[in-house]
Parts: structure tokens; C-alpha cells; sequence
């Protein structure tokens, strides 16, 4: 696509040219500019598995296995994909939780110099149909469980290949004794089609000549998928450079170490979760332990047994965490840096997790980040010793980002509020087959650079921290005003009955919409009208008459996407069918 090949040219990142307002928050440890590895995103692990061969790179369920292993492990899966004929530049989808395997296929693909489509394996059967055509796929990597699914669409899809996966395949032998009497078997007819992932590890043994395929940074590595609240999801073709900048900046701003454990939780079909707290780790020398499935309930202990250096996660993780009843006072001590991202996170919430990290013995407060899929998923993060309320971080060395004035070019002043605008080496190459769409969301300012247009609405302050107010798409007009639901959830929020919230616009006869409010309240408090009248008098007291909630509902819990979001788009129209 020729909006492609000008973005190579003009997606330059020499920031160290120019001092930016936000250097000064860096402190003397961090670099302006920073070096990135120049070819594929399996050169960096590779190079990685090389210095760091003896270390640990993964633990599961108990499995432990150091850099050379998983080296060796990712060539054996290297040959077996080029045995049963995938080529370079073919699409191969992974529709995996985290698991060995998933890990493993990722940058065997990479390899071999094909590309990763990834995707939920919770997708619907349309969606996953949906995302195979979309990709144009020929092979699929899945989980046992999901080929009930599969089987029924894959006849409508050009994949010729299926090769199935057990959460279990990489347990430990005692484990893989008591699984199957623990377990519900899915029944899958094998043949040439449908394989086992111990099938196609035995098919690269057959395999005689190069697995490796030289390629370049700028050269596509994965498709991930933004989450469809307008239409079908779209694709976000995503480089080896963008990647490859991501790790080395997350580690860099983190201050993170060689062989420090990391929970890796967020799963790697998303963005945060491949870019920040897989790929991160592995092409520093790190330890990830995968966690296929979350459960609130074991957070606790999970911290506990494993001591990671390091938290990554949502809202929702961080509100199971502080709800555990584990009583240890000192299980958090080796916690020296929590990182929240991939959703709002309020200032009630913020205060209630520092305290509890402070109780049970971590020195980290909790860090907020910023970012989107279309920039590998992350692109600021506060400061470790600096924080404002309200502050979603500064760019990582060598982004830069400025806030403009919606719809236009025109660069707003310190604390006024626009949009926020990206550019970097972890934007995106653009979405998938659709010209028409990167063109909207690229877009060429009179600087001659294409910005990231974020839709996220907010502001820079004086010494360049980044404060996010809206989602551009959430900002509800009411009677011509500007209503920000954020504002009004942080307002509600911080209410003491308050657990959670979530505002939306609702249809209105002549204000065209109006704001409602959704209200979880916490276990100790019982709803009754006194309550009522004193969350909307506490309300009213900080928010603006045209933006008060019109209607204040109670909810026992809020709807969540996949990745453990506030699904907005499901309330709403929750909403507009009890209105009908």
C-alpha cells in the first residue's frame, strides 16, 4: 500500500535532535534515545536466549525451562511449520490463552519469516471465521477446547492446516497423570488436516535444510485486532521494530533487570500482553510465568509462590488483588514495580492499591501507562518517583506525543484539552487491507510527520506529563456541551460506598444525550434512598448542572470485554433495550 511505503520514510523518531518539556521527569538514569534491535523480532530473542542461556525463560504450572531450551524448543516447532508447508509471508493464527506452545509457535513463525495473526480463543465461531478470511490464514495454531468452534466455520476458510494444542501438553509428567481425571475431554477426528502439537514437533524431524528467513525491522511480525465498538474489528499490522523499540523501551523506563520474574497474566492474543509482558521479557533475559487463565482467587497466592519483581495488568486484577484475604504482611516484598494499563484507573482505586502494597510489604507504588494496540499497546508511563493525580505518564524515549486541537493540526497549549496524537517507532504500519482507515488514523501534519491520531481526548501539563480525560468517541454532547464520562466516574468513584462506575450517554428528546450513571457498590454498604440522595448530592457538589447523570442505577457488577475492560458499548445497548 503506498501509505506504507511513506510511512518508512516519515516515521522517524530522531527526538534526541530536541530537547523535550518531559526529559526532566526521566531522572539521570534514562536515555533520550535508545538503540533497537535491527532486524527480527526472533533476532532480539535470540540474541537474548544467547547471553542469558542458563537463566530461566518461562515457568508453567511447575515446568521450568531455561533460554537454551525454549531456543531449541521454538527450532523444533521452526521445522515442523516448514514441513507441513508454511512459507515466508504466510499468515499462521494463534488462537491460544498463555501457554507454552503459544509462545513457542510466535517466534517459530517469526522465524521462518511469516506473520502472526492473533486471536482470542473465546472468539465466537463468526469471529473466528471472521478473522481467518480476514488474514487470509492457511494455518492455525488452537486449543483443544476451542475446536468445537473451529470445526463447524473451517470449511469456509482457506486454512489448510489445523494444529490443536492441549493446556496440558507442557505440564509436568504428575500433572499429565491427573488431568484427564480432572478434565472434560473434547472428542477431535485427527487426520492430515488436523494435527497434534506433538504431531507437528515430530514432522520437523523430517525436515532437511534452513528454517531461518532474514528479515527487516520495518517488515510485518503480527496482526492483532482493535476491539470492533464501530463495525468489524480491524486489523493492526504491526512491525518487528515496533515491537522490538517496545521491549527496549519498557525496560528501559521500568528500570527492570536481567533474570527478575515477571507474572504474565495479560493475555498474548492483546497487545499488552504480547508486547509488554511477553516479548519484553524474553529479549531481556527475564522470567515470564504463564498464567492461562486469571483467577481473582489465586492472585494472592500466585504473588506469594512466584516473588515477581514485577505486576502488569487492568483495573479489574488490581480490584481483585486488594479484595484477597491473604493475612501475610511481607508475601509483597519482592514487588518493586506494579504497572496498570489498558483501561482507566481511578483515583479511589489508585490510593486503595498503594496502600495495600505498603501494607503487605512492596516499595512500589503503582504506575500508570498509557497506550493502544495501534502503538503496540504502549507509549508513556508515570514517572517512578513523580506522581499527579490524574497522570497517565510521559512518552518513552524516542515517542513523542502532542495533544491538538480535534480534527485539526493546530497544536493545543499546556492544559488545553484536545486530542492526543502519537508518533514513534511502535506505531503501527497500518490496518489491514484497508487503506481508507490508516489514512484517517495516520495522518500527515504540516510538520511532514504522519501522527497517530488517538481519538483519546486530554491534555499536557508544563513539564510535559499526559493527562487522559475521554475517549473521543465516549464524549457525550449535551445541549452543545462537551461532557466528559471519565470526570464524572472519577467524581462517583471516590464516593466511600462506591466500588465502581461507569457513565454513558443516553438518547434525550431535546439535549440529544444526557449522562447516566451505573453504580457498583461496595459489599458493606446496603443501597437504600438515604444512599441514594447522598452519592447524588456528593455528585453535585463537582460536577457541572449540564453534565449530572440524568439517571443513577444500581448494578451488582459492570460488563467486561475479553481483556477484563468496562464493555461500554454492551451497556449501551443494554440501555437502549430496557428503554424499548
Amino acid at each position: 500500500m503506498l501509505i506504507l511505503d511513506i510511512l518508512d520514510k516519515l516515521l522517524n523518531f530522531e527526538t534526541k535532535k530536541e530537547k523535550k518539556v518531559w526529559y526532566d521527569l526521566y531522572g539521570n538514569d534514562i536515555e533520550t534515545h535508545l538503540d533497537y534491535p535491527k532486524g527480527s523480532m526472533y533476532d532480539a530473542f535470540k540474541t537474548s536466549a544467547e547471553k542469558y542461556s542458563d537463566a530461566k525463560a518461562y515457568e508453567y504450572y511447575g515446568t521450568k525451562v531455561n533460554y537454551k531450551k525454549l531456543l531449541e524448543q521454538v527450532e523444533e516447532c521452526a521445522k515442523g511449520l516448514k514441513q507441513i508447508g508454511v512459507g515466508r509471508k504466510d499468515r499462521v493464527t494463534i488462537c491460544m490463552p498463555n501457554t507454552p506452545e503459544a509462545v513457542i509457535m510466535f517466534y517459530a513463525v517469526n522465524k521462518i519469516g511469516a506473520t502472526s495473526n492473533m486471536i482470542h480463543p473465546l472468539s465466537s465461531e463468526k469471529e473466528i471465521e471472521y478473522y481467518l478470511n480476514k488474514s487470509n490464514s492457511k494455518y492455525l495454531l488452537s486449543l483443544d477446547m476451542c475446536y468445537p468452534k473451529i470445526e463447524k466455520i473451517i470449511e469456509k476458510t482457506k486454512v489448510e492446516k489445523v494444529v490443536i494444542a492441549r493446556i496440558s501438553d507442557s505440564f509436568p509428567l504428575y500433572l499429565k497423570l491427573i488431568y484427564p481425571l480432572i478434565s472434560k475431554k473434547t472428542k477431535i477426528t485427527y487426520d492430515e488436516k488436523v494435527i497434534k502439537w506433538k504431531t507437528l514437533i515430530k514432522e520437523g524431524k523430517k525436515f532437511e535444510g534452513t528454517t531461518y528467513a532474514k528479515m527487516v525491522s520495518s517488515d510485518e511480525a503480527a496482526i492483532l485486532y482493535s476491539g470492533g465498538t464501530t463495525g468489524d474489528p480491524k486489523g493492526i499490522v504491526l512491525s518487528n521494530l515496533n515491537f522490538n523499540a517496545l521491549a527496549v523501551q519498557c525496560f528501559t523506563m521500568t528500570d527492570a533487570k536481567a533474570k527478575e520474574t515477571v507474572l504474565t497474566i495479560m493475555p498474548i492474543f492483546h497487545g499488552f500482553g504480547l508486547g509488554v509482558c511477553v516479548h519484553t521479557e524474553l529479549v531481556n533475559g527475564m522470567k515470564i510465568v504463564l498464567i492461562p487463565q486469571f483467577k481473582a482467587s489465586e492472585f494472592a497466592k500466585l504473588i506469594k509462590k512466584h516473588k515477581p519483581a514485577f505486576i502488569v495488568g487492568v483495573p479489574t486484577m488490581y480490584e481483585a488483588l486488594i479484595s484477597s484475604k491473604e493475612k501475610s504482611k511481607k508475601y509483597m516484598s519482592s514487588v518493586y514495580n506494579v504497572i496498570c494499563g489498558g483501561d482507566v484507573l481511578n483515583e479511589s482505586l489508585q490510593k486503595r492499591v498503594d496502600a495495600y502494597l505498603k501494607e503487605h510489604g512492596s516499595s512500589a507504588n503503582i504506575r500508570v501507562g498509557y497506550g493502544l494496540t495501534e502503538s503496540a499497546s504502549a507509549c508513556c508511563l508515570t514517572p517512578r518517583f513523580y506522581y499527579k493525580e490524574g497522570g497517565i505518564g510521559i512518552p518513552f524515549p524516542d515517542m513523542e506525543i502532542k495533544v491538538f486541537e480535534p480534527g485539526t493540526d493546530k497544536e493545543c497549549k499546556p492544559l488545553e484539552r484536545g486530542e492526543i496524537c502519537v508518533i514513534g517507532p511502535t506505531v503501527m504500519r497500518g490496518y489491514l487491507d484497508d487503506e481508507k482507515e490508516t489514512k484517517k488514523k495516520l495522518i500527515k501534519h504540516k510538520d511532514g510527520k504522519f501522527w497517530l491520531h488517538t481519538e483519546d481526548i486530554g491534555y499536557m501539563d508544563e513539564q510535559g506529563l499526559i493527562f487522559f480525560e475521554s475517549r473521543l468517541k465516549r464524549m457525550i454532547v449535551s445541549s452543545g456541551y462537551n461532557v466528559y464520562p471519565q470526570y464524572i466516574e472519577k467524581i462517583i468513584g471516590s464516593h466511600p460506598a462506591v466500588h465502581t462506575c461507569a457513565v454513558i450517554g443516553i438518547p434525550h428528546p431535546y439535549k440529544h444525550e444526557v449522562p447516566k450513571a451505573y453504580i457498583v457498590l461496595k459489599d458493606n454498604f446496603k443501597l437504600d434512598d438515604n444512599l441514594k440522595k447522598d452519592i447524588k448530592d456528593y455528585t453535585k457538589k463537582s460536577v457541572s448542572a449540564y453534565a449530572m447523570p440524568k439517571e443513577f442505577e444500581y448494578v451488582k457488577d459492570l460488563p467486561k470485554t475479553l481483556v477484563g475492560k468496562v464493555a461500554y458499548t454492551k451497556l449501551g445497548k443494554e440501555t437502549k433495550k430496557k428503554k424499548a
